[in-house]
């Protein structure tokens, strides 16, 4: 039978939270009465995660564990879980609940009472969110990297790389996905955007991990944030650095001008090769930025076409299916 919700929680060396972790969320969602499916995804862990979720699915089958030998990232054991998923919505959490297992039942609620959204996103960086002995160095690259995200995606979104989230099933796996570790969040959401789906924000709480090792990179998360800031807003970053330089360039202009004019000017001075290099510079920019405009929007294109040809897939598939099963019968 076709569960309605399906909680996927990928996992590298979690040991020690699998048990309580997928208990919690498993009376979360019981307290509710819904049908459910737990899928932990243990991505390539060296402890043993694998032999414990093994384990515990042998004694429940609401849990039906994914496990490969290689660690891959969280985007790509997102994706298998992703693909694994049979329920009408699809949630996913950390796997050591910094989000609480009633922020999955929260953000399917939103989405069963309307209709309208299609992705729900746990945010502690919006106005009633809220973080609780987080580590500051965490907390102060998690506020800033979303703050320029949140420019990227044109002011709408307040929190774009948590993990804590819930999907439309339907919706989720109409986006090609290809992210094989954090930035997978960001391709999510760009992707969905692009399609024209509904992403509404919800304040969670952001708890530090209690047990386990944090798997935080500062290193690598900055970067993806300014890398995929640059990416989404290409068109603004190089408008901006054009009007900048294009400036500049007027007003040394009209400086040797009043030199001119006042019969000071001293030819031998390189101000206006200067100037001449800082308007040419500034309107290769503009011309860049218009450029940049028009490979987003293919890009956007691109990215409607490949979500249709995924959809024809997936539906030639199930008439497929539906074909054998109807075959013996007749």
């Amino acid at each position: 039978m076709k569960p309605l919700v399906s909680i996927v929680v990928p996992m590298f060396n979690e040991e020690d939270n699998a048990p309580t972790t997928l208990k919690a969320v498993a009376d979360a969602l019981t307290a509710e009465g819904w049908t459910y499916e737990l899928h932990p995804v243990s991505d390539g862990s060296t402890d043993k995660t694998a032999e414990v979720l093994a384990r515990l699915a042998a004694d429940d089958p609401h849990i039906r564990p994914v496990a490969y030998p290689k660690n891959r990232g969280r985007g790509y054991a997102l994706r298998q879980g992703f693909a694994a998923a049979r329920g009408t919505y699809t949630a996913s959490l950390d796997a050591d609940l910094s989000y609480s297992a009633d922020h999955a039942v929260r953000m399917v609620k939103i989405l069963i009472e309307r209709p309208e959204v299609d992705v729900v996103l746990g945010s502690q960086w919006m106005p009633g969110g809220t973080t609780v002995n987080v580590p500051f160095i965490r907390a102060f690259l998690s506020r800033g990297g979303n703050v320029i995200l949140k420019w990227a995606y044109g002011g709408q979104i307040y929190t774009s790389t948590s993990v804590c989230r819930a999907y439309r099933t339907p919706v989720l796996k109409s986006l090609d996905l290809v992210a094989d570790d954090k930035e997978i969040h960001l391709e999510i959401l760009s992707k969905a955007i692009a399609l024209g789906y509904t992403v509404v924000e919800m304040p969670a709480t952001l708890a530090a991990r209690t047990k386990g090792k944090s798997k935080f990179r500062p290193k690598r998360t900055i970067l993806s944030h300014l890398f995929f800031s640059v990416l989404a807003r290409p068109m603004t970053l190089f408008s901006v650095f054009g009007l900048v330089l294009l400036l500049a360039s007027v007003a040394l202009g009209v400086y040797l001008l009043m030199e001119f004019l006042a019969g000071t000017l001293n030819p031998e001075r390189p101000l206006m090769t200067i100037m001449v290099l800082l308007f040419v510079a500034g309107g290769i920019l503009f011309s860049f930025s218009v450029l940049a405009a028009q490979i987003i929007e293919q890009r956007r294109a691109m990215i409607r076409l490949h979500a249709e040809v995924k959809g024809l897939r997936q539906d030639l598939a199930e008439r497929g299916e539906a074909g054998e099963a109807d075959g013996p019968g007749r």
